[in-house]
């Protein structure tokens, strides 16, 4: 299956399933210090978001970030109005997933598969 190489998947731990409806946006750092947006979208009803980039595209090494609105996702009773997520990749050739644990009130993340 071809996918995007870069993809995430939220769950409310709070309310014990996937948080759909998410925004989320990617970006990767350019220049040393300036950001660039690469790409937006939205968690799906499964809480995910595996189409980020088109699906066999190629990303390059370097440091990137993911930000969830998780304000809106709250309705703004959230203690984080965003989740900001900083990575990096090493190996372009390999797919990236990024989970993001979430709650009003905390979150965790990991490197997933």
């Amino acid at each position: 299956m071809t996918r995007s190489p870069i993809t995430t998947h939220v769950l409310d731990t709070h309310r014990g399933r996937p948080a759909a409806g998410i925004g989320v946006r990617l970006e990767r750092l350019s220049g040393g210090d300036t950001w660039r947006e690469t790409a937006g979208g939205a968690t799906d009803e499964d809480g995910r978001c595996e189409d980020l980039l088109a699906p066999g595209s190629h990303v390059e090494a370097g440091t990137y970030r993911l930000t969830f609105d998780t304000r809106a996702y709250f309705a703004g009773a959230s203690f984080y109005p965003f989740v900001t997520v900083v990575f990096e990749i090493v190996d372009p050739s390999q797919h990236y997933h990024v989970p993001l644990l979430l709650s009003a009130h905390g979150y965790t993340t990991y490197r997933g598969s």
